[in-house]
This record gives C-alpha cells, sequence and structure tokens, in this order.
C-alpha cells in the first residue's frame, strides 16, 4: 500500500487501521482494496481522473478477481473479451484457515460504524450548500429524480423509531443498522459542553467513492432515480467498497442472515407489497436483507419507490413515516416543490407544519363550535375551544409564506391539508383572512395611515412570526461536503465539530430490541457450513 503519514480516510487513521487490519483476514488483496480506496477519494475531490483511475487498477482489478466491470467507458471497452469467472474463488473465500480462524475473521467483518470518531465529520465552518445535481437527466435533458432527505437534527429525539422501522422493514440482522442514530458531546468554549445528535442513513452519494471500487459494478447508481444500491447477485463481498465509504455504512453478512427468503416474501405480503420485496423494477436484487456473503447498506427503499408498495409509497421511506417528530423529510431533491428542499428552503415553516398538525383542531370541531357565533375575529376565537390567536396567526403565517415560496398546488395539498380545510371553514362562517381586520390585530400586517390603502399580509411579519414559533436551525449542511462525495442528504442544526466525541443517548439500542454494535452481535457466533451455495 502507498506510505503516507497522513491517513486518506475522512473517517481517521484508526479506523483506517480497522479497515486495513478486515481486509488482510479475507483472501482478497488488501494492498490492492485500500489503495483503490485511496484514490476513489482523489476522484471524487477532482485530482484523478475516471478514466485514469479505471487505467491505473484495471490489470490488477483483472489479476485479483477476473473481472473488471467498473463502470467506465474503458473498462466496458476491455470487458468485451473478458470470460474468466468468479463463483469458484467467491466460495473459496468462505474456506478460511479452520472455525477458529473463521471466527476471528468474522469479528472483524460485519461490525459496521458504530462508535466512529464524529470530528472527523465536523468542519468549523461548511456554509450554505448548493443545491445538488444528479447525474441522470430525463427525456427532455432535464434533472431527472435524486431522492434524498433532509434531516432536522433539533428536532430528532433519539427514540430510535427510524432504526427499528428500518430494521423491521427490510428483516435486517441483529446490529445491522442501516439506519444509525448516535449522540455526541463536544466542548464549546471554557467549561461548556452541547450534547447533539447525528442521524445516519447512507448518503446515496451522486459521486460514489464506493461504486468505484466495485469490480463487478454490484455496488452502483441507479439511473432512474440516482440511489446507490448494491446487486446481491453480483457482489462477491470483496469488501473494497467498505473501505471506500467515508461515512461508515456498509455491512457485511457473514452468517446466513436471520431471516429466511420465504421469510420475507411472507413479511412483504404482509406489508401488501405487490413483489416480494427483494427486486427492483429492473428485476435486479437490491432490496430488503442481504444474503450470506455480501455487502448490504440503507437502500432507501427502492421497491417503495418503484411502486411496488402501491403508489401511496412512491417518495416515502419506512424511518421517515416513522419518525415521531417528522425530522425525515424525504422526497426528490431535484425538484424545488418537494418535501426535503420546501423543508430546506424554510425550516421555521416547516417545523410550525409538523406542531400545527398535531395542535391544530379539526376542521369538523371547529365548525361545529363556530355554529351561531358572530363573523368578527373576535367572536370566532371567543366561539373556539381549540383555535386561539396565536395558533391562526401561526396558521395564517404559513399560508402567507407558503404562498411567497411559490409551493405546487399539489405540494401545498399535502402538506396543509387540514390548514387548508380549516381556512375554508372559518371563510364559509364568513370571517374573511385576507382583510385588515384579521391580518392587522394577529400581527401579520401594517396597519395603513388614514389616506393610505392596505397593503395585504407581509410577508417578514409571517416569516418572523414562524421564526419566534418554531425557532430556525443554526446550520445547514451536508456531511464531508468537501471531498466532492455530493450527499444527498441535508442536515439542518447540530453540526458536529472536530471535537465531537460519542456519548450514550437518551434511549438504549437494547431498550427497543436492537443492538447498537454489529460485532457484540458477531462475537458470539460461528460462521457455519462454509459450503452453502451463495
Amino acid at each position: 500500500m502507498s506510505t503516507d503519514d497522513e491517513s486518506f480516510h475522512p473517517l481517521g487513521e484508526e479506523w483506517e487501521n480497522d479497515l486495513e487490519a478486515m481486509l488482510d483476514d479475507t483472501e482478497y488483496d488488501s494492498d490492492l482494496g485500500m489503495d483503490m480506496a485511496r484514490d476513489a477519494m482523489r476522484v471524487t475531490k477532482g485530482e484523478l481522473s475516471e478514466a485514469e483511475f479505471h487505467e491505473k487498477y484495471h490489470e490488477d482489478v483483472m489479476e485479483e478477481f477476473g473481472v473488471d466491470d467498473r463502470p467506465t467507458e474503458e473498462a466496458y471497452e476491455e470487458l468485451k473479451a473478458a470470460e474468466e469467472g468468479t463463483f469458484s474463488r467467491v466460495l473459496s473465500t468462505f474456506e478460511g484457515d479452520g472455525e477458529d480462524g473463521r471466527r476471528d475473521v468474522m469479528k472483524k467483518m460485519g461490525a459496521g460504524a458504530a462508535f466512529v470518531g464524529l470530528g472527523a465529520w465536523g468542519t468549523a465552518d461548511a456554509g450554505e450548500p448548493e443545491p445538488n445535481v444528479a447525474a441522470q437527466e430525463d427525456d427532455d435533458g432535464e434533472d431527472g429524480i435524486q431522492w434524498g432527505m433532509a434531516i432536522d437534527l433539533e428536532r430528532c429525539d433519539g427514540c430510535l423509531s427510524c432504526v427499528t422501522a428500518c430494521s423491521q422493514e427490510n428483516d435486517l440482522d441483529q446490529g445491522v443498522n442501516w439506519m444509525y442514530v448516535l449522540d455526541y458531546e463536544e466542548p464549546r468554549g471554557g467549561a461548556d459542553t452541547s450534547r447533539n445528535r447525528l442521524v445516519r442513513p447512507c448518503q446515496h452519494c451522486t459521486d460514489a467513492p464506493c461504486e468505484k471500487v466495485c469490480p463487478t459494478t454490484a455496488r452502483h447508481t441507479r439511473d432512474s432515480d440516482g440511489l446507490v444500491l448494491t446487486d446481491y447477485d453480483v457482489c462477491i463481498g470483496c469488501r473494497y467498497c467498505q473501505v471506500a465509504c467515508p461515512y461508515g455504512v456498509n455491512y457485511f453478512q457473514w452468517d446466513e442472515p436471520d431471516a429466511s427468503i420465504d421469510e420475507v416474501r411472507e413479511h412483504a405480503e404482509q406489508m401488501g407489497a405487490e413483489n416480494d420485496h427483494l427486486y427492483d423494477e429492473r428485476g435486479r436484487w437490491t432490496d430488503s436483507r442481504a444474503p450470506r456473503g455480501v455487502m448490504s447498506k440503507c437502500t432507501m427503499c427502492p421497491t417503495r419507490q418503484d411502486g411496488f408498495k402501491g403508489d401511496e409509497y412512491v417518495g416515502t421511506t419506512a424511518c421517515e413515516e416513522a419518525c415521531p417528530p417528522d425530522a425525515i423529510q424525504f422526497g426528490n431533491m431535484n425538484d424545488p416543490d418537494s418535501d426535503p428542499q420546501t423543508y430546506i428552503d424554510n425550516p421555521s415553516r416547516g417545523r410550525a407544519l409538523v406542531r400545527m398538525d398535531v395542535s391544530a383542531p379539526s376542521a369538523d370541531t371547529l365548525e361545529e363550535q363556530l355554529d351561531g357565533a358572530d363573523d368578527d375575529l373576535e367572536s370566532v376565537l371567543d366561539a373556539s375551544e381549540d383555535l386561539d390567536e396565536e395558533m391562526l396567526r401561526i396558521l395564517l403565517a404559513i399560508d402567507i409564506v407558503t404562498e411567497e415560496m411559490g409551493v405546487g398546488d399539489s405540494e401545498y395539498v399535502e402538506y396543509e391539508q387540514n390548514i387548508l380545510e380549516i381556512f375554508d371553514v372559518l371563510e364559509s362562517h364568513g370571517l374573511d383572512l385576507a382583510s385588515e381586520d384579521v391580518l392587522v390585530p394577529l400581527r401579520l400586517a401594517d396597519e395603513p395611515g388614514e389616506d393610505d390603502e392596505f397593503d395585504g399580509p407581509s410577508e417578514s411579519d409571517a416569516q418572523a412570526a414562524l421564526e419566534a414559533y418554531a425557532g430556525s436551525p443554526e446550520s445547514n449542511f451536508r456531511l464531508l461536503e468537501d471531498i466532492g462525495t455530493n450527499p444527498n442528504i441535508v442536515y439542518l442544526g447540530n453540526e458536529p465539530g472536530p471535537n465531537a466525541q460519542q456519548v450514550d443517548g437518551p434511549v438504549a439500542y437494547d431498550d427497543v430490541g436492537l443492538t447498537d454494535n454489529r460485532k457484540d452481535v458477531l462475537d458470539e457466533k460461528t460462521v457455519g457450513d462454509a459450503g452453502v451455495s451463495l
């Protein structure tokens, strides 16, 4: 491996050394894996071209694996004559040096990314991230779908519901936490220490280093929507993707999965899925838990995105659906009207919507309470048991800001259906929500002078009301965006600094039937029969 005093891996020298030791205990060339990972990150940084990267390692990859399907134009040209298979080599990987040898290897191979050095992800000032652009285009040459997330870390309460939902939906083994929530502390000057948390799914990078090092293209980016997936039928388990990932999100399935294929299919049927929750719309096995001997990670639920669970689940993930404080917003990062992008554009509005969704009365209840009341503002508020002046102010502020943002009608209705129904009840009762008599007392418009016309609602007053009510995150960042991976997760608030250290969270993984560290499970197991077909 190249000698360099400074670690190439963003997670630090200790993490890098652990990865190298992991590869040393496999049948694959650890020096090649480490060097390719180093240079894959150079490619994302723009220090090395894709063609140079392919040419540099093509002969070594062919010698080691008998195949080099890495996705460059040069690779495809040279692959036309490649015929050597890899199946016998894959099987030999699991023969090991006897049971004790396999047990030692297993302890190192599947731990995942629990308790990483958070300081590697922290920066002093990341600034405002630029909107990400997916690599794919639609038939009209416009940016295609790029699934991603906005995660409001200041709303996350550490309940681990997202981790549990992901594990259940995908039938994951204990400790295989595709979604991971970690708390951390870091000094903020003097004796003060702040305590925050970070939610870490796969970042589904537009320029993913893990994809660049995969010799078989098992790890690949789906053209239709930018998801970075693993084809379990093609993966040979070399673990090079695990080394090249800057975020530590990969898991190796060393033993037979806890859930059989029949159980996965039965579970999919119970969930109402139209397929077996294994194969995506292309017929590639990219979803649910991995089979023995291959890599897995967060998938962002491709069979949901393909409509196999029903059209209403397209644009959703299990983790987002399960999050009680609605800290996760999933959607198309290339659509300015999508859930994550509107949340990023105005987090105070998004937070207010979440709180109003819980607090605001139903339209039917409000209609009953207003029966027989006068139609002026004071009479309406007096008659309503659940709608007070502050709540109506926030509801109208959301409406004013949303209109100024130009959010599309379909998205507007999806987000704010109950608010629209409340407005319909109030206006049907005779209250003019756009009038001076309503907006001025609610401090959402300036009172006109004696000879002046009423100017209508004030966007600045509405925005100030939302910020005072719901707060505004202190930062907006992507993890390690300076290395050029183009991650498709945008975080709001709680950006870890260089001295962040992981600590126990408010809810222990054990308390909800999960395992924090995969190694704790693997240490107690053996590999079993190495002759099972992959």
